[in-house]
């Protein structure tokens, strides 16, 4: 219990620590970017305290690293280069003289609280004894090696097109995107019920679900495709789009619809 404690106060205190710095910067996107940096300390403390150096530990900790270092140079290096993400820009409004305590408490809070949910099975797996590792963990790393290919190229892809002049006012339509929506959120997903594969091969592992299963809802029903569809509601190439394209999973375009 003690080690998971001192994990989950490192993290609040880093997450206090992020919106000093969004304040003083005017960016609560910088949140976007603390996102991957988290589950980072969340697996480097928890793997120092359990201090029990479990093989599966550090191979799941090794995962996030790799994949949180990847999402926050991409988000720093497409946010850095244009004002505050819309979504933020609407709560700064909207929240008025409560804007500075329900940016504390809404989101470098919350995220902290939802960030230790999700990172579940990589705390849990640095906190137990170790465990010969098996066919679970084989499946487990193929779904994250997957899923991490799929998000990484399909931000690239994006990342690419938005820095196109030419692509000024369109969609992205192209590449990953002609398949999925949201090939990105996809791919996250996709990853983190590796992670819980891999997890499942701990005694009572398969409870870890509760990560898989948070990132998986707050993407699909709360933060993630909901919030940023909103943004794009009304306009006629988007509902074009919307109408042949998948929201998540990746399957060929809808024809004569």
């Amino acid at each position: 219990m003690k080690p998971f404690l001192i994990t989950s106060a490192c993290l609040l205190l880093c997450k206090c620590g992020w919106f000093l710095a969004a304040q003083i910067r005017g960016r609560n996107d910088l949140a976007d970017v603390a996102w991957g940096l988290g589950f980072i300390l969340v697996a480097a403390v928890s793997v120092v305290a359990g201090g029990i150096y479990p093989l599966r530990g550090l191979l799941v900790s090794g995962l996030v690293l790799a994949w949180g270092v990847r999402l926050a140079l991409h988000i720093h290096s497409r946010n850095s280069a244009k004002g505050e993400d819309p979504r933020y820009k609407k709560w700064r409004e909207e929240w008025g003289r409560w804007f500075v305590l329900r940016s504390f408490l809404q989101i470098f809070m919350l995220q902290g609280i939802l960030l230790l949910l999700v990172a579940t099975p990589v705390w849990y797996a640095n906190l137990n004894a170790p465990v010969p590792l098996g066919r679970l963990d084989l499946l487990g790393l193929a779904l994250w090696l997957a899923g991490f290919c799929c998000e990484a190229l399909a931000d690239r892809q994006l990342l690419r097109f938005i820095r196109d002049p030419r692509s000024r006012g369109l969609l992205m339509t192209t590449g990953l995107w002609r398949y999925s929506r949201h090939p990105n959120y996809f791919g996250e997903v996709l990853l983190w019920w590796g992670i819980w594969l891999i997890a499942c091969s701990l005694p009572g592992g398969w409870l870890t679900i509760i990560g898989p299963l948070t990132i998986t809802i707050l993407i699909l029903k709360v933060s993630g495709i909901p919030m940023l569809e909103e943004h794009y509601q009304g306009r006629a190439d988007f509902e074009e789009y919307k109408r042949r394209t998948s929201a998540f999973f990746p399957l060929p375009p809808r024809r004569g619809v």
